[in-house]
């Protein structure tokens, strides 16, 4: 997958959890979940979401290694 690709999986995803959240209000360079308010389960089933859709494994410990949108990107693009 492309880095384009990867985003807009992302931004899918995180869509379908909080669909109160335009794809623009996404910051590229902080931790989501303050950025965007999104609770632990949020962030969670977004991570899960991500994984499944992109086939990129991101097993728990890994979490704090995806907490910004450019972040879990590059997260994906190494693991694809």
């Amino acid at each position: 997958m492309e880095s384009d690709q990867v985003k807009k999986v992302i931004l899918e995803e995180l869509s379908n959890i909080a669909p109160e959240i335009e794809s623009d209000e996404v910051p590229a360079d902080q931790d989501m979940r303050e950025a965007l308010e999104l609770d632990s389960m949020d962030f969670l089933n977004l991570v899960i979401a991500v994984s499944k859709r992109t086939r990129v494994s991101i097993p728990e410990a890994d979490y704090t290694k995806v907490l910004t949108l450019d972040a879990m990107i590059a997260y994906v693009m190494r693991g694809d």
